[in-house]
């Protein structure tokens, strides 16, 4: 194989496709070297200019409980007409629109593409859906707290955070999960709530075919009884109230004086541990003995499930589907899962793993992945090198598409198969896109319209974010520099290519079968 396809491979895989320049850098580097630099992000720094726009982003700096005070129940209670209530409702908003905006212009322009990959993947896989209820105002810093800093840790970690963050408790129900007999068991906590335990389970551990059972989920629901948050109206204790993660260790007395109820009623965007709803009886969690201890019961837990040989398989398995092919070859996802297990979940060694087997570089894998929605409309923006200041395009096609970020309402998250997304209509839209793009007629450079936009937000009257109806200035993508810049392109594809009235040419390319595949 060439230094290029390689290269080319390396770029389509760990990130979002090439940039120009990328694949001379990567071959210059080295692919070992390069994989390796992917493997530590931390000395790929943004370019200063995309930092200092996140940087703007203002609820892309606030803790949960302060997007809870300003845009969520205790915003809405002081609001003193239906139009105020409106007015607060139209302006959370901005909260899921700033993550997506960093989430695109990140996965664009970032050095570290394998970290942003890993953002994509490992967002699926805990998958949050931005528009049911409070998750709203909770969605960028469940991606900035809860995903982003684990994505090369240990998976351990990776699902400890995503359990006690506020957005997951809310969405899969777990801040409702109440031991029916406790004494905290009244109003909207009467008893066990299932559904975290069972997608933690099915989804983020085990696999369906992981070996539990139905008494299982039980078990694991009064194991994770308690686990909620703040003001809610359980019961903490007191004496045990320090700093958490994502807040501290409070929750509403009623047993206290009207002003410190209000008080700590405020304190939303908060994991507590109430004692006064969990079931502190013995148990036993897939043979293992848990003794009745509380808020450790769930660690412990959480641990047995983080270890188990059926999480190391099923980590292993959709690595490999996301990184190598849609069926991954047994003998990749074996290592894997080898790995995952002597490294105790150490999924940085897991990838390297993955990326040093002989059927992650076999020339005959090469551009064989059909991309999904996110990785096209990235891949695209990348290739192009076009100046994105403005991420509506890209968010209306992806919309278009079935894809907008944060808003898949099942938690099994997106899936990154072939099947999923090859359609005829998903390829008519691509196409059409690819059209717009290579002709400069997608406002992408120009900052976007005060509107916030966000899962569901405007689409009634702007249902493809003004991506294909806008008339931009932006300069046509030069053919040759795309081409170059993806280290050529089949012969086949070539052949339509020359033969095209020069304005189509580099439409063709990004909407060829080539460039739809990675």
């Amino acid at each position: 194989m060439s230094d290029t396809a390689l290269a080319r491979h390396l770029a389509d895989r760990l990130g979002f496709g090439p940039r120009p320049g990328d694949l001379d850098h990567i071959a210059k580097t080295g692919p070992d070297r390069w994989i390796d630099q992917q493997l530590h992000p931390a000395s790929l720094a943004l370019p200063k200019e995309v930092a200092a726009h996140l940087a703007q982003l203002r609820t892309l700096r606030m803790s949960p409980e302060e997007t809870f005070l300003e845009y969520g129940p205790p915003a809405l209670r002081e609001a003193k007409s239906p139009e105020q209530r409106k007015d607060i409702q139209e302006r959370a908003r901005i909260v899921p629109a700033e993550a997506i905006e960093a989430r695109i212009l990140r996965a664009v322009y970032s050095p570290a593409q394998l970290e942003e990959s890993l953002v994509d993947f490992w967002f699926n896989h805990f998958n949050v859906f931005a528009a049911k209820g409070l998750d709203r105002v909770w969605i960028g810093a469940y991606e900035r707290d809860a995903i982003r800093p684990h994505v090369l840790g240990r998976f351990r970690d990776l699902l400890g955070a995503t359990a006690k963050h506020p957005a997951m408790l809310f969405y899969l129900d777990n801040w409702q999960n109440t031991a029916p007999n406790a004494p905290g068991a009244r109003g909207n906590f009467k008893g066990l709530n299932e559904n975290y335990a069972r997608e933690l389970m099915e989804l983020h551990t085990l696999g369906v075919d992981g070996g539990y059972s139905q008494d299982d989920v039980i078990t694991l629901a009064r194991i994770l009884t308690g686990w909620g948050l703040g003001g809610d109206g359980s019961r903490a204790p007191q004496a045990a109230a320090k700093a958490r993660p994502f807040g501290k260790r409070v929750a509403v007395d009623r047993r206290f004086p009207p002003a410190e109820q209000k008080a700590q009623g405020r304190r939303g965007g908060t994991f507590v541990f109430a004692e006064n709803r969990h079931d502190f009886s013995d148990k036993t969690l897939l043979g293992h003995r848990i003794a009745g201890r509380g808020e450790a019961e769930g660690e412990q837990a959480l641990d047995l499930l983080a270890r188990h040989p059926a999480t190391a398989k099923r980590i292993s398995y959709k690595l490999a589907q996301y990184f190598v092919a849609d069926e991954p070859p047994q003998a990749v996802v074996d290592a894997g899962a080898a790995t995952f297990a002597k490294t105790d979940g150490d999924i940085a060694a897991v990838l390297r793993t993955l990326f040093a087997r002989p059927e992650f570089r076999d020339p005959s894998g090469f551009n064989t992945r059909f991309k999904t929605p996110l990785r096209y409309v990235v891949s695209s923006l990348r290739a192009s090198g076009a100046t994105v200041r403005n991420f509506r395009p890209a968010f209306g096609l992806l919309q278009q598409l079935g894809q907008p970020l944060y808003g898949c309402i099942t938690p099994d998250g997106y899936k990154c198969t072939e099947a999923a997304w090859l359609n005829p209509d998903g390829m008519t839209r691509r196409v059409t896109y690819a059209l717009a793009l290579a002709a400069g007629r997608l406002p992408l450079s120009e900052s976007p319209a005060d509107q916030p936009a966000g899962p569901r937000a405007g689409a009634r009257r702007n249902p493809d974010g003004g991506a294909l109806r806008a008339r931009g200035n932006e300069p046509p993508v030069n053919v040759e520099t795309l081409i170059a810049t993806l280290g050529g392109i089949s012969e086949k594809t070539r052949a339509v290519v020359t033969t095209a009235q020069p304005e189509l040419r580099a439409a063709l390319v990004l909407g060829s079968p080539d460039f739809m595949r990675g």
